[in-house]
């Protein structure tokens, strides 16, 4: 039984079971007669009808058949691919390897103006340096057992970066500053990403803040999930199994609110400077 764990998700499967139930109401036909028509066990309608499991395309078509409305199947296969894609596994993402992955996401690159980013884990794929790129990747296919095109992936995630460059665009960006401290790759490879952070401050589109090791956390009481949020409507947050995009206005805005908070907790300027400065000397 899958489990959504934002209330976009949430909200977007209950629409549908609604949609579905209110099919199977003006039909006059109950539960039973719906899995009957269906050939499937009634304890399955019961499931999709109440946003339990959430249903396939073929349930979808198979549910309008029963209630002799095919003629809305299109429409709801639709919204269930939508809120589908809400909640998709990495596995998913990358099952013909991450390059594909890194291409289908420039175009919303290039279409944000405001990106707002908090990064607890990695640095933001837009500020890694390609040595720092390869070695995150080859971990993540290694560990995730993907098809190995890390070369081709690193250029597409290269060539999205131009972003950074280009156009009337803003980038806050919030880094935990454990994340400085975190090996990806050899010595060189963090000497040379830390270095690249560091010339990333004096980019004009660039606000690039450290948060504190040491920094309170009454508001804010531990790091959060990495998470990018695209012209304050869309949401990408990445969890270690899935990706999941919030688009529910109360979601966006806890994010937001919490994007404030740690915005808050960072140091920026000078004293950034003087933590990425102090993980350059500690490589050593």
């Amino acid at each position: 039984m899958p489990s959504f764990p934002t209330t976009s998700v949430q909200e977007a499967r209950a629409a549908l079971a609604g949609r579905l139930r209110e099919l199977r109401l003006d039909a006059g036909i109950t539960g039973r007669e719906l899995a009957r028509r269906s050939d499937w066990s009634v304890a399955k309608s019961s499931r999709i009808e109440n946003a339990v499991t959430a249903p396939s395309d073929a349930d979808v078509q198979a549910w309008c058949t029963a209630c002799d409305a095919a003629d809305q199947a299109a429409d709801l296969i639709a919204a269930n691919r939508q809120a589908d894609s809400m909640y998709v596994q990495w596995k998913r993402l990358q099952r013909r390897g991450m390059k594909q992955l890194q291409e289908a996401s420039t175009a919303r690159y290039e279409r944000t103006r405001r990106f707002r980013v908090y990064a607890s884990h990695v640095i933001p794929g837009y500020l890694q340096t390609p040595g720092y790129a390869t070695a995150l990747m080859s971990t993540i296919a290694a560990f995730r057992g993907t098809p190995d095109d890390v070369s081709e992936a690193v250029k597409a995630r290269m060539e999205r970066a131009r972003v950074l460059h280009e156009g009337d665009r803003r980038f806050a960006t919030l880094i935990e500053e454990s994340v400085l401290h975190h090996r990806v790759g050899d010595t060189d490879v963090m000497a040379g990403q830390l270095g690249a952070l560091l010339a990333a401050m004096a980019l004009p589109s660039m606000s690039l803040g450290i948060i504190p090791a040491t920094a309170p956390r009454e508001q804010v009481m531990w790091p959060l999930e990495q998470f990018t949020i695209f012209d304050d409507a869309r949401i990408h947050v990445e969890l270690l199994a899935a990706k999941v995009t919030v688009t529910a206005p109360g979601e966006l805005d806890i994010y937001l609110r919490a994007f404030a908070r740690l915005f808050d907790l960072a140091v920026h300027g000078t004293e950034a400077r003087a933590l990425i400065l102090r993980s350059i000397e500690a490589l050593h």
